[in-house]
């Protein structure tokens, strides 16, 4: 949020009312000037002086003008847009959540795009005209400052692509790391938005990302996961070190990394007895 007197263009302001007109309301956009508030947005309740929280962005003629409908992403951010339409020598047309669809400029594409495809784009400024505009050029706006994370931090996350060691995320918007597939359960889909946690940051500056917390609260984690499939079982699974990764990910979700760290945990705790036939729930539990 920003102060009314610093209207940003491609953000979200508080900005306070200052006068009706035909048209909508006029807002007070500080060093913009007034900028409109087209009558279908305009509040019934709305007053003279009243603060209304809007995003403001260009109409199709190059005036400010401000909305309270919420876009998918603000300038800055990151987002997995889909393709309404396209224009030769011009660019793609997404979906961003608002009235008037957001320009991917022709030298801002990567690939050719298609009506109905989806796109993971960048929004920015441009610097010639002032629009908010798409880019699919992430190497232009991500990575450019040492990661400011630290280990085990929780992070929001923008599946970008699939790589033979797993997915590339985008990160908090600004930088990118891996997701490995060995530590992954399911497979992933590009465009998937979700929570995730920085394992490690590399000398180099690399990210290496995981879907679950490090240390002892993720194998906590686990180990009540399958302690709740065990006794929804009957107290008795046929799973142990020759299971295979597919069928530990298709009983419990997870990679059987993580199944053999949890199960031996609770080996060591006592709290499962391991055979030749699988695992079950030891005495111990059942008194």
């Amino acid at each position: 949020m920003v102060s009314p007197r610093m209207a940003l263009l491609g953000r979200l302001n508080t900005l306070s009312i200052v006068r009706p007109a035909p048209p909508g309301l006029y807002l007070d956009g500080g060093t913009h000037g007034e900028i409109l508030l087209p009558r279908r947005y305009v509040p019934p309740d709305a007053q003279a002086g009243q603060q209304l929280e809007v995003f403001v962005y260009r109409d199709s003629e190059d005036r400010l003008v401000a909305s309270t409908d919420r876009p998918f992403a603000i300038v800055g951010q990151c987002a997995c847009l889909r393709v309404v339409s396209t224009k030769p020598g011009v660019g793609a047309f997404l979906d961003w959540g608002l009235e008037k669809d957001l320009l991917l400029p022709l030298r801002e594409e990567t690939r050719s795009v298609r009506p109905l495809d989806w796109v993971v784009v960048h929004l920015g400024l441009d610097e010639k005209s002032d629009r908010i505009i798409a880019s699919a050029r992430l190497d232009r706006h991500l990575d450019q400052a040492p990661p400011p994370f630290t280990s085990d931090q929780a992070v929001s996350l923008l599946i970008e692509c699939e790589t033979p060691l797993g997915y590339r995320a985008i990160v908090e918007h600004t930088h990118r790391g891996l997701l490995y597939r060995t530590d992954l359960a399911t497979p992933l889909k590009i465009g998937q938005s979700l929570k995730g946690f920085i394992r490690t940051i590399r000398p180099d500056g690399k990210i290496d990302l995981s879907l679950q917390p490090a240390g002892y609260r993720r194998i906590a984690s686990v180990t009540d996961q399958i302690l709740e499939k065990l006794r929804a079982a009957g107290g008795q699974l046929p799973f142990h070190d020759g299971s295979s990764p597919d069928e530990i990910r298709a009983a419990f979700g997870i990679s059987k990394k993580a199944f053999k760290q949890a199960l031996g945990a609770l080996y060591r705790e006592r709290r499962v007895v391991i055979d030749d036939a699988g695992f079950r729930i030891s005495s111990k539990q059942t008194a």
